[in-house]
C-alpha cells in the first residue's frame, strides 16, 4: 500500500529568549532602517511608509500599523504575536521563518511576495490580498481566510488547516497536491484547471459540483 509523501518540516524562527533581546521604544520607522535581536510590544505606529526595512531576530508583539506601508520588507526570524496589521502594505516583501501567532491581518496586502517557512496560526486574514507570491513551506492554520485572494500564486509544500476561507480565491493557481479536506467554506473563487489534484472532502465534492453546475444524483 503506497503512502502520502510527508511534507517538508517548516523550519521554524530562530529567536533568542525574551530576556537576551534588546527592549526597543519604535515610534518611527525609516526606509532601509535594520532592526535585529529585538523586542518591540505594546505599541502603535501611525501612516508608517518606508521600504526595504529589515528586522532580524526580532519578536513584535501587540503592535499596532495604523495605516502603514512597509513595501520590499524583509523579514528573518521574526514572530508577531497578537499585532494588528489590518490594511498594511508589504507587498514584495521577503519573508524566512516567520510566525504570525493571533495576528489580525484585515486585508493585509502581500502581493509579489516571496514567503518561506512560515506560519500563520489563529489569525483573522478575511480580504487577504497574495497574489502573486511564492510561497514555499507555509501553513495556514485556525485562520480566517474569508474573501482572500491568492489568485496567480506559486505554491510548494503549501498546507491549509482548519480555516474559515468562504469565497477565498485561487484563480490561475494550480491547486494540485493541495488538501482542502479540514478547511470550511460554502464556496471557492477558482477556475477547473486550477482545482486538478486537489484534495477535497465528500462534503466539498457537492460544492464543487455546485460551482460547475454538475448535479450529483444520489
Amino acid at each position: 500500500m503506497s503512502t502520502r509523501k510527508q511534507p517538508p518540516k517548516l523550519e521554524e524562527p530562530v529567536i533568542p529568549d525574551d530576556s537576551l533581546l534588546a527592549e526597543v521604544e519604535l515610534l518611527q520607522i525609516r526606509s532601509d532602517d535594520r532592526y535585529a535581536k529585538a523586542l518591540i510590544r505594546d505599541c502603535t505606529l501611525d501612516e508608517i511608509h518606508a521600504t526595504r526595512v529589515s528586522f532580524e531576530k526580532t519578536v513584535l508583539r501587540s503592535v499596532t500599523f495604523a495605516e502603514a506601508s512597509l513595501t520590499g520588507l524583509e523579514l528573518t526570524d521574526v514572530r508577531f504575536e497578537k499585532c494588528d496589521l489590518s490594511n498594511m502594505d508589504l507587498s514584495g516583501a521577503i519573508l524566512h521563518r516567520v510566525e504570525f501567532s493571533r495576528c489580525k491581518m484585515l486585508g493585509v496586502n502581500l502581493s509579489d511576495a516571496t514567503i518561506r517557512n512560515v506560519v500563520f496560526e489563529g489569525c483573522l486574514a478575511d480580504y487577504a490580498a497574495i497574489r502573486f507570491a511564492d510561497l514555499k513551506q507555509v501553513e495556514f492554520r485556525d485562520c480566517s481566510l474569508n474573501h482572500s485572494d491568492f489568485s496567480y500564486s506559486k505554491f510548494k509544500s503549501f498546507e491549509l488547516h482548519r480555516n474559515r476561507m468562504d469565497h477565498a480565491q485561487f484563480s490561475a493557481t494550480d491547486l494540485s497536491g493541495i488538501d482542502l479536506s479540514d478547511n470550511e467554506f460554502d464556496g471557492l473563487s477558482v477556475d477547473a484547471e486550477s482545482l486538478r489534484g486537489c484534495i477535497i472532502s465528500r462534503e466539498q465534492a457537492y460544492i464543487f459540483a455546485n460551482l460547475f453546475g454538475l448535479v450529483v444524483k444520489d
